[in-house]
């Protein structure tokens, strides 16, 4: 450890992370800086500074470090589970607030707008969710609910729990979301049965299903837009 408190020391003041951002404020700091920070300290022969750039550069940013279990994480040379616990929580407090601040009334006017809502979080999902973003009259975000988590397959998910935190809301509208872990948003046969079953039960309960939405890492697919189960029928 001592090559490391050697090395950091010789670092002006105006290089270390926490006195950059005491002086200059977090937005002026890097990603490699930030995580830094959250890191505290490196291991012998790596500087803190070192460490948090060989993470952010094995796991292709703050993406890959979301994506990637704690256990795992744990055993990264450098790491262990003080640091994880601590790039975990910060990683989820940092998802949290970006829920928080686009879905409290947040109005959906297009597909995109839903889409930027769920694109950050869900895009790194390792299992199958499926998601419905409650609306009021307005087109306003309500919830967002979780209905199921696995593979989506129409003879395992309930129409019916699709529909429950709606009625629950009383809620205009909604719209349906799930990702594909594979980070691919093609829509499979499998989606657009779904999607033909949740469409037709909306209509019987009086909640419009304004369109369903497949998530993958950075791209997003609207089965509405496509005209994929949501024949005017």
């Amino acid at each position: 450890m001592a090559e490391y408190h050697i090395r950091m020391k010789e670092l002006p003041s105006s290089a270390q992370p926490r006195e950059r951002l005491r002086d200059h404020g977090a937005a002026a700091l890097s990603d490699t800086e930030l995580l830094a920070i959250l890191l505290r300290v490196g291991v012998e022969g790596t500087n803190v500074l070192e460490l948090a750039q060989q993470l952010l550069v094995e796991h292709r940013g703050w993406g890959g470090l979301m994506r990637i279990d704690y256990p795992e994480l744990c055993k990264r040379h450098g790491i262990g589970e003080a640091k994880a616990s601590t790039l975990k929580a910060a990683l989820e407090i940092g998802r949290r607030l970006i829920l928080t601040e686009h879905a409290e009334r947040f109005q959906i006017k297009s597909p995109a707008d839903a889409a930027k809502l769920l694109l950050l979080e869900m895009g790194h999902l390792d299992q199958e969710h499926l998601r419905t973003v409650l609306l009021d009259t307005k087109n306003r975000v309500q919830t967002i609910a979780t209905v199921y988590i696995g593979s989506l397959n129409a003879s395992m998910v309930r129409v019916g729990e699709v529909f429950k935190a709606a009625l629950r809301h009383n809620s205009a509208a909604l719209i349906v979301a799930h990702n594909h872990p594979s980070g691919d948003p093609t829509p499979s046969p499998e989606d657009v049965l779904v999607t033909r079953e949740i469409v037709s039960a909306g209509r019987l309960l009086d909640v419009e299903v304004l369109d369903h939405l497949v998530i993958g890492q950075g791209k997003w697919v609207s089965l509405r837009e496509r005209g994929l189960g949501f024949s005017s029928a």
